[in-house]
């Protein structure tokens, strides 16, 4: 889901680690996020959104497509219809 976590982190003069620590998570877990290969649970999305100061529906789109799922290896899951 299409985000502008990062652009608000910037302007706020925040790293990826401090919004980490903020909310409980790895730094890979923001960045992941960040690049849209993640959508946060719930609770992750509201404890950024406070930690940035701004709502949940400032920070995503949800007209734009969840990320494909992946496999192990970060390779793309395979579809193995039945």
């Amino acid at each position: 889901m299409k985000n502008t976590i990062k652009q608000l982190r910037v302007a706020a003069g925040l790293s990826q680690l401090e919004i980490a620590k903020r909310a409980g998570v790895t730094r890979q877990t923001i960045n992941a996020i960040e690049n849209d290969k993640y959508d946060p649970s719930l609770g992750l999305a509201f404890s950024v959104g406070h930690i940035l100061g701004v709502t949940v529906d400032t920070l995503f789109d949800p007209g734009s497509p969840a990320p494909e799922p992946r496999g192990p290896g970060g390779r793309h899951a395979e579809n193995k219809g039945s």
